[in-house]
């Protein structure tokens, strides 16, 4: 599931730190997002953080993070729809600085509470979808209990504001 990948020092470095009301002391992605892991960013601004998953299930499998602390998925509100099609943005840019070139064989999405490894809100950038281990293939299932994909999460989070 959600992982991360130790490397070399030389990773991309911030600009800025985070505000301390943005960082929580146990999370192990707060650490990464502020250098503190010796994980390798991919990419790192003010709003989204990027890194690869120390358990790939796909050939290209990075973990696209708010760089504030933001809970899982059952914490965001309407007012998180942004934030996640700016992560997802995100991971397109990333595959696509990696040579994936065919977007309609990209899996982005979240785990579901109670089944987050983390609870730092995390999507999972998995490309090719059609390579895909045998095990990841239930990790991260289509209409699942416990995993959900951004388009999903998004429409969701859109619904919350309206009254039936």
């Amino acid at each position: 599931m959600a992982g991360v990948e130790a490397t070399q020092p030389d990773q991309v470095s911030k600009t800025s730190s985070v505000p301390a009301e943005g960082y929580e002391k146990k999370c192990i992605f707060c650490k990464i997002v502020n250098n503190e892991m010796g994980t390798e960013l991919l990419h790192c601004d003010e709003e989204i953080s990027c890194f690869r998953d120390i358990k790939p299930g796909a050939p290209h499998h990075y973990l696209v993070v708010p760089t504030k602390h933001v809970g899982n998925c059952k914490t965001l509100s309407k007012e998180h729809v942004p934030l996640v099609k700016r992560m997802v943005e995100t991971g397109k840019e990333i595959l696509q600085k990696n040579n994936v070139t065919d977007l309609s064989d990209v899996r982005f999405g979240f785990h579901w509470p109670p089944f987050c490894s983390v609870t730092h809100l995390h999507l999972h950038v998995l490309a090719p979808a059609s390579q895909i281990g045998f095990m990841s293939r239930l990790f991260y299932r289509l209409n699942s209990y416990w995993f959900i994909t951004a388009d999903q999460l998004i429409e969701l989070l859109n619904s919350k504001g309206e009254t039936n």
